[in-house]
This record gives C-alpha cells, structure tokens and sequence, in this order.
C-alpha cells in the first residue's frame, strides 16, 4: 500500500447523523489508551494526523479519515475508560454499535489490544459483538516494543486463548515505536479492501 493523501475529513459526535459514506471503510476499535492514534499515525506516515494524549479517554467522537481518496479509516472511541461517568460510557458504547450496525461499507473491524496484557472483559465483549454481527476481527496486539522477542509467540498465544479465537483470526504484533508489524497491516488491509 502505497499512501498518497490522508486527511480527516468527519468527526462524529453522539448527537451527529453519521455519514452515508460510498467507500469501503475500516473501523479501528480498542480501548482507551491502547494506542489507535499512534497507530494510524505510523500508518499514514504522518506525525500528528490522529491526536495522540497522554490522557485515555480522549478520543470521544467517530473520525473518518479519507486515504488515497479512496477508503475511510474510521477511529473509534476508546472503550474502557475508568475516570469516565457511567453516562459518558454508554453514550459513546451507543454511538459506536450505531456506527457498526448503520455502516454500509464497512468492511473490517481491526480490534486493538496491548500484547502485554490478557483481553479484558471489554476486549472479549468487543470481540464477540464484531463477530455476532457477521465481521471477521484482526486482533492487532499493540505496544510490541514493550516486551522482549523472546515473549512475543507466548503473549499472542494468551491473547488467543483470552478471545476464545481460533488459528483463522488474524494476529497482528505492531509496534507504533518501530513500525514493526506496518507492512503486515498494510497488506492485509489490501487483501480485505479488495474482498
């Protein structure tokens, strides 16, 4: 994949009508913290495309980005955030399952979870809603360059055993720090655009 042009082009929040987009879109789900904006960044080979904090929590609207002009990337909002209300957490929950129950386009949903840790209960509940609702999730296990090589295959393993996902659901390993794991994502974001 061959980036030309990135550019956010909507933001979404819980009142907003979401758009009818005619392109293919790719959602990107996880939770708060995980790393979605740095990992878009390393994507689009842009430095601060996605608004990357040091505060979880602060990504509270649907943002579609236009690649290439033509296929959205569609960042999610963070689930999982502690220091939100219990409102705040349901509002945004309904935004998103608005978001994948209305889009006619979407083509993928890219789960991310750090590989340092087992899936947590909104992690597994992520995954089951993804997989109720007819799409197939590639888990993309984050923060790689936080744990040696040497533990790579066994956190991955975990991770596995944690969704409950078999050998056919694809496994990403990705570090934003080093790019490690890019080219994979690239490819198999080609291989679903051209399903």
């Amino acid at each position: 994949m061959n980036i030309k042009s990135a550019e956010l082009e909507k933001v979404c929040g819980i009142t907003s009508v979401l758009p009818r987009n005619m392109c293919p879109e790719i959602a990107f789900a996880g939770k708060s913290n995980v790393g979605k904006s740095s990992l878009i960044n390393t994507l689009m080979n842009r430095r601060s495309l996605a608004r990357v904090s040091g505060q979880p929590g602060k990504t509270q609207t649907i943002n579609y980005y236009l690649i290439n002009g033509s296929f959205y990337l569609v960042d999610l909002p963070g689930y999982g955030y502690a220091s939100a209300s219990p409102e705040a957490k349901a509002e945004w929950g309904k935004m998103v399952e608005r978001y994948l129950h209305t889009s006619a386009t979407l083509k993928a949903v890219f789960l991310l979870a750090d590989i340092r840790h087992n899936p947590t209960e909104d992690d597994r509940n992520m995954y089951r809603w993804i997989v109720s609702n007819g799409l197939k999730p590639v888990i993309i296990a984050t923060k790689l360059d936080k744990i040696k090589r040497s533990q790579v295959l066994k956190q991955v393993q975990a991770m596995r055993s944690g969704f409950g996902c078999g050998s056919d659901t694809a496994f990403i390993p990705f570090s934003a720090e080093t790019g490690q794991g890019k080219n994979e994502l690239y490819k198999c974001i080609d291989d679903t655009l051209r399903q």
